[in-house]
């Protein structure tokens, strides 16, 4: 399914998509080595869940996004925030050599692709970054749990039967988080010419409520298929006759970060 993260869509992304707990930008700056003095590049960066936690612990963050809803609310959340060291920059990832060529060789100690490398050539975004990293520094691709309707939970499985029906297409796509995924992406890494790949996990438990549910929901659902204003108090509702009464909804989230590093030789 294509996604136009426009529009309502990317305000519900605001608002509703699962941020990261600490543990991940420490682990990132523990692997990484990252200070005050380094650059950190944050592709598809939607409206700033990753970016913006780590302006506080490097001298800047360049989010890169080809939609530019996201840009404009991921600029309003660093203003709300009292962040200044992020630069946001409308572009695709087929566009990277063009920032490249601004940002210099080896000017990047970091480079995070979020739930957004399903969308991308990463073949291609593997080679064309590794030119711009540091030695030592390197690449992480992060996974923030399974979709919400491809749980093992009852309230998962409910929820993926309502939205299946009402799309009239099963729901499959696991959006980059598969073992299998995973396994692609590393030794795409490998072949790019990256070194150290492997993952990082932190694993934690989290309780939603229905508003955080439904919001997540609409903030996948494609821009062209989001009922309007009018409509979506009655989407709501079929979502939630559609779920388990009386059942909490509780998600086990796996936050994976694979990663990998420049090192001296054949860089």
């Amino acid at each position: 399914m294509t996604v136009g993260f426009s529009g309502a869509v990317a305000e519900y992304y605001a608002e509703f998509r699962r941020g990261y707990p600490p543990q991940v930008f420490d682990a990132l700056e523990e692997a990484f080595g990252l200070s005050q003095t380094d650059v950190v590049l944050d592709m598809g960066c939607g409206t700033g869940q990753l970016a913006l936690p780590f302006a506080s612990r490097v001298r800047s963050v360049v989010g890169m996004d080809p939609e530019p809803d996201m840009l404009r609310l991921a600029r309003h959340a660093a203003e709300a925030q009292g962040v200044r060291n992020t630069t946001w920059v409308l572009g695709a990832d087929t566009e990277l050599p063009a920032l490249g060529g601004l940002l210099g060789e080896r000017s990047l100690a970091l480079t995070v692709i979020g739930q957004a490398l399903h969308w991308m050539r990463h073949e291609e975004l593997f080679r064309a970054v590794l030119p711009l990293l540091r030695v030592g520094g390197g690449i992480a691709v992060i996974s923030n749990g399974t979709p919400l309707w491809l749980q093992d939970s009852s309230w998962s499985r409910a929820l993926r039967s309502c939205l299946e029906e009402w799309l009239g297409t099963t729901l499959t796509a696991t959006c980059g988080t598969s073992s299998r995924d995973r396994l692609r992406y590393a030794e795409a890494l490998r072949s790019a010419g990256f070194g150290g790949v492997r993952e990082l996990f932190v694993e934690y438990s989290d309780e939603l409520s229905f508003d955080q549910l439904f919001g997540g929901v609409c903030s996948a659902i494609p821009a062209d298929r989001l009922p309007g204003p009018d409509d979506r108090a009655a989407f709501a509702e079929r979502i939630r006759q559609a779920l388990p009464a009386d059942e909490r909804f509780i998600e086990d989230v796996r936050v994976s970060m694979l990663i990998g590093q420049v090192g001296d030789v054949g860089v």
